[in-house]
């Protein structure tokens, strides 16, 4: 039986986590509700199961480094199927765009202290950028993250035998 890399514990944590959004979308859950806490728990069960199921085939290789690389991996490989996701289910869902503009101009409207023409400005370069932050706060949010719980994954777990 071929062993299990951290690579494909990315693409199983990933996968996992693209369902769990996918049933919580379709389930009609809102963005905010607590249940969405369960994808970053795969993701932290993903990282937490590459580091301990990493096995040092030499004495040399019980390092910080050589276990934190195992949750490297993982998190890479979660990361890019995560910015991937964010870009296709945004390019099949316009209408989030949309909503985000009519929010924005109503926040807009409401402050007061801007002409009809700079909110119109403002708004189109909020769909303008709409994606590319969606997809730059998917990608630092995920490494932060992944590497937050590869640091403290490798410090437990590299001193059990």
């Amino acid at each position: 039986m071929q062993k299990l890399t951290s690579t494909h514990k990315g693409l199983i944590t990933g996968s996992l986590m693209i369902l769990a959004s996918l049933v919580f979308f379709y389930a009609g859950l809102p963005a905010q509700s607590p249940v969405q806490f369960l994808i970053y728990i795969i993701y932290t069960a993903g990282i937490v199961w590459s580091v301990y199921t990493y096995q040092p085939a030499e004495a040399k290789d019980n390092k910080f480094g050589s276990y934190f690389l195992q949750g490297f991996k993982c998190f890479i490989v979660v990361t890019l199927l995560m910015v991937l996701f964010t870009i296709v289910f945004n390019k099949m869902h316009p209408e989030f765009s949309t909503q985000m503009a009519e929010a924005y101009k109503a926040e807009l409207k409401q402050k007061g202290n801007k002409t009809p023409a700079e909110i119109e400005k403002a708004i189109d370069n909020m769909k303008n950028y709409y994606l590319p932050m969606l997809i730059s706060s998917a990608v630092f949010g995920y490494l932060i993250m992944g590497a937050v719980i590869s640091l403290v994954a490798s410090l437990l777990f590299m001193k059990r035998k």
